[in-house]
């Protein structure tokens, strides 16, 4: 893998999975851009990854703003004049009982998640045909698959994504633009040692999953060596919704 001067745009990359998967690109020398909403995780992730002498960019972005996606697009391409890969990481959830959800908060998510996945992966992949091609990863969940009560909003929202996928990469084959998704299971961003055996029990390849984890799939289907991968879907879970369990 060589990911050298390749300019990289993560969305939600202030903290977890986005800022694992913007230090990994990073390290193996990719331009990052943080399109992170929050300025205090935003900022202090750009200083963390320019501390270990790596190039990374600030933008603060609202992925449920349309217009601030396109000035996002627009200084990633007046800084380093392209884009090589996206990462449709950010995504906000909303617990609630269906009967008691409010549609404001159902049509946040939304249109967070799903249309700000649509619109990231539109405007990078205008920029990215005109240069030869790119690679765009989304980010879904095994709550595509399996739920709990009281998700559906998030649930909807990244089933939807695994959808969208193979159809960007349906209308994008053309441009040579790959389009795949990652399904997330039990990923820990906080205090791993907090988790107990019977967390890591539930899967397995024996325990609860790492950021890394994420990071390192993201490196795999961006491989410019690995243009046979499109359209897919990765379940990362450690075989958690695979393991059968009777209660």
């Amino acid at each position: 893998m060589n990911f050298t001067n390749k300019v990289v745009i993560v969305t939600g990359s202030g903290k977890g999975i986005g800022r694992s998967i913007a230090l990994t690109y990073a390290s193996e020398g990719a331009m990052v851009i943080l399109a992170e909403k929050d300025p205090e995780t935003g900022t202090d992730a750009e200083k963390a990854i320019k501390a270990s002498g790596f190039t990374a960019v600030f933008i603060r972005t609202d992925i449920s703003d349309p217009e601030d996606i396109k000035r996002m697009v627009g200084e990633t391409v007046r800084l380093f004049n392209t884009i090589d890969i996206l990462i449709n990481n950010a995504g906000i959830s909303e617990w609630a009982s269906p009967y008691e959800l409010p549609v404001e908060e159902w049509d946040k998510v939304i249109n967070t998640n799903l249309r700000g996945t649509f619109l990231c992966s539109r405007e990078a992949a205008m920029v990215m045909k005109e240069h030869g091609g790119g690679s765009i990863v989304n980010i879904a969940s095994t709550r595509a698959f399996m739920s709990e009560p009281d998700s559906e909003a998030y649930a909807a929202s990244k089933g939807g994504i695994v959808a969208l996928t193979h159809a960007l990469a349906a209308s994008f084959a053309g441009d040579h633009i790959r389009v795949n998704c990652i399904s997330p299971g039990w990923i820990e961003t906080g205090d791993y040692t907090r988790l107990r055996e019977t967390d890591h029990k539930q899967h397995y390849s024996g325990r609860v999953g790492k950021p890394e984890d994420i990071a390192k799939a993201c490196l795999y289907l961006t491989d410019y060596g690995n243009d046979f991968i499109n359209g897919t879907n990765i379940i990362i879970d450690g075989g958690m919704t695979r393991k059968m369990i009777y209660e």
